[in-house]
């Protein structure tokens, strides 16, 4: 048996890994690459295996870069089925041809601009809205805790990842020759007592573990402080400042989160009643979807939002759908908090957002999620003082506030603590998904700590097992 790190090898995105033996072969994830001007390039470059020989793909979440190549996958070939939890299948109904309309987009634009420039690239097309419909008739749901047999040598298990909705640790046990061997993939495990989603599963063997690093190099605030110091930039921001709070979130998980803790802050007269512009057309459907599976929703997020209905008057939330709607948001102010995608401020509307208020000082950009290099988010986080959007220079006067306590990944001792619920070592472990330094040093933190066998192998590493 073979695996190959084709992508979330020594860095955050495009998870994608390869599985072979003498009777099947088939992908874990099939993500696209975010972040960075070699992204797109590196999307657009053929994949190291023939798509039309996978026998199916096993899907662990629905976020992007855990998925976005699925599309083109199908398109090259593939014809397999692609297994992967209930909720996450309703969200892929969202999140591809959310994916699929901004690959038009961008490419109908460049199409624009090379006509008025004949010199300038025009790039290929990922995938369109067709071709992510017809990969949507590909997914195959299962239930947690449920075995597949996806081939006659591959059994395999969803777990709960507690990371969002629908996410999971995927148990997959392979017969070669005879033998039987256990291989475990964390997927993105969340961090516990997060509110919405349950705590990640404890998974007790593996012989072999691939397991996610992301932020294998730090901890988290404790999320009472973290609520304090959301409180804290709201109240200073929208009573004392008179501004706005931008607020960057993934449509899927981080927004759904964040107006969880909004609308608990004041049912528990931690904040006044506030006013809460979700602009993005993908979070209100992904956030219906979320409300339609309370059944994976923990017992104070089911409470909660059965409490709502009757109490309307703790939080005024609106959801925007259209252009014009979006747009009108920009004639207002003071005194409200705008949430929009995209997490990490490189598409969607997000990027209107920042151009109309970072050059005003009474507001404040709340950055409550993971920004990969490269991308207009981490430039913010990093302290940059001035940056281009839409080809302008915008200088940044509002406040940045990074609140890392929301994430919705596993930090480091909560990592540690997954692992060490293992009752044997596993025979090999890798630390994937995460940035080279701290791939590699949470690789040798697991060394260290538990004595195990564990390496963070570079992209496009194959290893014989």
């Amino acid at each position: 048996m073979r695996m190959t790190f084709i992508g979330a090898a020594q860095e955050v995105t495009g998870s994608c890994f390869l599985l072979e033996t003498d009777d099947a072969r088939f992908l874990v994830d099939c993500g696209m690459f975010q972040g960075g001007r070699e992204a797109r390039a590196r999307n657009l470059k053929a994949w190291p295996f023939d798509p039309r020989q996978i026998d199916f793909v096993l899907l662990t979440h629905a976020h992007i870069d855990h998925s976005g190549l699925l599309p083109r996958l199908c398109a090259h070939g593939f014809r397999g089925p692609i297994f992967t939890t209930r909720a996450t299948v309703d969200l892929l109904s969202v999140m591809l041809l959310d994916s699929a309309f901004i690959q038009e987009s961008e490419w109908a634009r460049a199409q624009r601009q090379r006509a008025r420039q004949p010199r300038a690239d025009a790039p290929a097309l990922l995938y369109t809205v067709a071709q992510a419909e017809a990969c949507l008739e590909q997914l195959q749901g299962t239930s947690y805790d449920e075995d597949v047999e996806p081939h006659a040598s591959v059994r395999c298990r969803f777990r709960d990842a507690g990371h969002i909705l629908g996410s999971a640790i995927l148990e997959v046990w392979v017969t070669e020759n005879g033998r039987t061997r256990k291989l475990v993939f964390s997927g993105d495990l969340g961090q516990p007592g997060r509110p919405i989603v349950r705590d990640p599963t404890t998974i007790d063997s593996a012989d072999v573990l691939v397991v996610e690093s992301t932020y294998g190099n730090r901890l988290h605030r404790p999320l009472a402080e973290t609520i304090d110091e959301l409180v804290f930039v709201i109240e200073d921001t929208l009573r004392r400042r008179q501004g706005n709070i931008i607020i960057p979130a993934f449509a899927l998980g981080r927004t759904q989160e964040l107006l969880h803790l909004l609308l608990d802050l004041c049912r528990r007269g931690k904040l006044p009643r506030l006013q809460v512009f979700v602009d993005s057309p993908m979070a209100h459907k992904v956030t219906e979807i979320t409300w339609q599976h309370n059944e994976f929703l923990d017992e104070e997020s089911r409470a909660l939002l059965s409490l709502r209905q009757s109490h309307q008057e703790w939080l005024d939330l609106r959801f925007t759908r259209s252009v014009e709607e979006s747009m009108a948001l920009n004639r207002i102010k003071a005194g409200a908090i705008i949430i929009a995608a995209s997490g990490m401020c490189d598409a969607g509307r997000i990027k209107h957002h920042l151009r109309h208020h970072l050059g005003r000082p009474e507001c404040a950009i709340v950055i409550i999620g993971f920004q990969a290099e490269g991308t207009l988010g981490r430039r913010l986080v990093d302290g940059d003082k001035h940056v281009r959007i839409f080809g302008e220079d915008v200088r940044v006067r509002a406040s940045i506030h990074t609140i890392g306590g929301l994430s919705a990944h596993a930090d480091q001792a909560a990592l540690l603590s997954w692992l060490k619920r293992f009752e044997t070592a596993p025979q090999r472990s890798f630390v994937v998904h995460g940035e080279a330094r701290t791939a590699c040093g949470f690789a040798d933190r697991v060394a260290d700590e538990l004595g195990w066998s564990v390496e963070a192998p570079a992209p496009g590493t194959r290893v014989d097992l």
